[in-house]
């Protein structure tokens, strides 16, 4: 049965195993909600558990709420640059980031209009370092209790999530912070590379409905 979720910023771990091993449809008529992984990932730096947030052009006045679809990305700061250099103090050290940033350097490079084109293209070119299809089925309109499909929705929330048992790989500052789990999947490829795909596959989903 195909599993419903919300496109996000580089998708934490849990949600690229779902993407890897069901048919997935993305929804794209949904309300953007503020606090959302719609526009923030989590890495780990050398201070530990570290947020990358996309600022947002917000509606104000009497319009109130927009849909995902409407969000335009802020660009009066740089934002684009400061996230890949975080991105590389925090991962030059690990085995494969230099294998896949000729890749993922392009997208901090161009300013989609929207957020939902960003984050489809993150999930895009990392489909492709790890050699997984590129599902690009979307809804054609927002339904609140979705027929013949998994309703994983609610994983786009940021807070009050559940904890998620994941097996422990490496990572470049495990010595100082122990494992971190589920961070985004960006942590699993620059730290495992090629077996980041094994990873998320065999991943034990949790998909509470």
């Amino acid at each position: 049965m195909p599993v419903l979720l919300h496109p996000a910023y580089f998708p934490n771990i849990h949600t690229f195993a779902i993407l890897a091993q069901k048919k997935v449809v993305w929804e794209t008529w949904d309300n953007f909600q503020k606090q959302t992984y719609r526009n923030r990932c989590y890495i780990c730096t050398d201070q530990g558990k570290l947020m990358l947030n996309i600022p947002i052009r917000h509606v104000g006045g009497k319009e109130g709420r927009q849909l995902y679809r409407d969000v335009q990305i802020d660009y009066s700061e740089n934002w684009l640059r400061q996230h890949w250099r975080t991105l590389q103090t925090a991962y030059r050290t690990s085995p494969f980031f230099e294998f896949y940033e000729d890749e993922l350097a392009p997208l901090f490079e161009r300013k989609e209009k929207y957020l939902l084109d960003f984050n489809l293209n993150t999930i895009a070119v990392t489909c492709e370092c790890l050699q997984i299809p590129i599902q690009n089925n979307r809804t054609d309109s927002f339904v609140k209790t979705p027929e013949n499909m998994l309703d994983a929705r609610k994983l786009v929330h940021a807070k009050g999530e559940k904890p998620i048992e994941q097996e422990a790989y490496i990572q470049v500052f495990g010595d100082r912070h122990g494992f971190v789990g589920n961070l985004s999947i960006l942590d699993l490829l620059f730290n495992e590379g090629s077996r980041a795909r094994d990873y998320i596959q065999h991943q034990k989903l949790n998909i509470d409905v």
